[in-house]
């Protein structure tokens, strides 16, 4: 019994580090200055779009007994072109290189100015292809080590924005169906798809960790789940919140970094900037962790060259296609903090 709640904890604790990942830091606080009075409404729908969903998929993989028996029964061609879509998409073509992107902008930018995308992209994944090496060890390294890092920076930031408020709640909704919104930003965080992804490295944990049976591998995801779960019910909450006590320095035009970062900077100050770009970092480093070593699994089994197609897998997540994606961050517009859209600072 001890041995499966710990299992539990530690898997629980990944995969929350995986699902909390690039757009989870900046789409809840934004939604939440949307929202306004109607905030708990909005992360409701937020968090049953983003979580609910992605937790019903972890369960129909672990009844399944593996992503594909999910998609088998439209036929087997059929069912790996459409996982190997789901795969490119939720690794290498959209989320992987939105984690580096994220990171810059939110981690690095507001820091270090003039920094370059290209090295930073290389310095991101080859510290993500240094945590994929040992591909055993995944789970462990997240779910031991850098995840309580992440979680105990976020406390902090939610604690100190709920004891002591930026302003009050918005006297009304700035959009006109808070429920709408709240269930399209929780849709475009990818939860849903990564879950079937994350489903290949959850599953290969427990089994590694002594549970082969069914019914113990039932209980172990489950705890597992449930870990996750009411740690990204808190997390989202308290930035939602957050978000929604900015509604007298902000509209909904504002950038959504600047917001966030704009947060952070009134509730801890210089100080915050830089814890918040740990967390950050972490958030978007164990996600792409996750990610990573989940494309290599799944197309190690496709192609049954298990070491090879990992580590080539794992080296793509390295190379130059996310340049452009960094530059197309860096270039697009962001919000001067002009008078309209600064938060007065409460240390000098």
């Amino acid at each position: 019994m001890k041995k499966h709640l710990q299992d539990s904890l530690v898997i629980g604790f990944a995969l929350f580090s995986m699902f909390f990942g690039a757009g989870n830091v900046i789409f809840p606080p934004y939604l939440g200055l949307e929202s306004g009075p109607e905030w708990l409404a909005g992360f409701f729908s937020y968090f049953m779009a983003d979580i609910g969903l992605a937790l019903l998929a972890m369960f129909a993989i672990l009844r399944q007994g593996s992503p594909d028996g999910i998609t088998a029964r439209i036929g087997r061609i059929p069912s790996t072109a459409l996982m190997c879509a789901i795969v490119l998409c939720i690794g290498p073509m959209l989320a992987i290189p939105r984690t580096a992107a994220t990171t810059y902008e939110t981690s690095l930018a507001p820091l270090v100015s003039g920094f370059s995308p290209a090295l930073f992209s290389i310095l991101f994944f080859l510290l993500i292809l240094l945590l994929c090496v040992r591909e055993t060890a995944v789970v462990d390294i997240v779910g031991k080590i850098l995840t309580p890092a992440l979680l105990i920076g976020l406390l902090i930031l939610i604690v100190v924005g709920v004891v002591n408020p930026i302003g009050p709640v918005g006297e009304q909704p700035l959009v006109e169906n808070v429920a709408a919104t709240g269930v399209e930003a929780g849709y475009q965080t990818m939860d849903v798809l990564a879950a079937i992804v994350f489903g290949y490295i959850i599953l290969k944990s427990a089994r590694e960790k002594g549970h082969t049976t069914p019914g113990a591998q039932l209980r172990v995801v489950s705890g597992a789940s449930l870990v996750a779960g009411i740690g990204l019910l808190v997390v989202y909450l308290g930035l939602t919140y957050l978000g929604a006590t900015t509604a007298r320095f902000f509209d909904i035009t504002v950038d959504r970094t600047f917001l966030v970062v704009s947060i952070v900077r009134n509730l801890l100050g210089q100080a915050g900037i830089i814890l918040f770009a740990v967390v950050v970092a972490l958030a978007c480093v164990t996600t792409a962790v996750g990610l990573v070593s989940a494309c290599a699994d799944y197309f190690s089994g496709l192609s049954g060259a298990a070491f090879p197609t990992a580590r080539w897998c794992a080296s793509s997540a390295c190379s130059v296609p996310w340049y452009p994606t960094l530059v197309s961050m860096r270039s697009s517009p962001s919000p001067p903090p002009s008078s309209a859209w600064s938060i007065p600072p409460r240390w000098c």
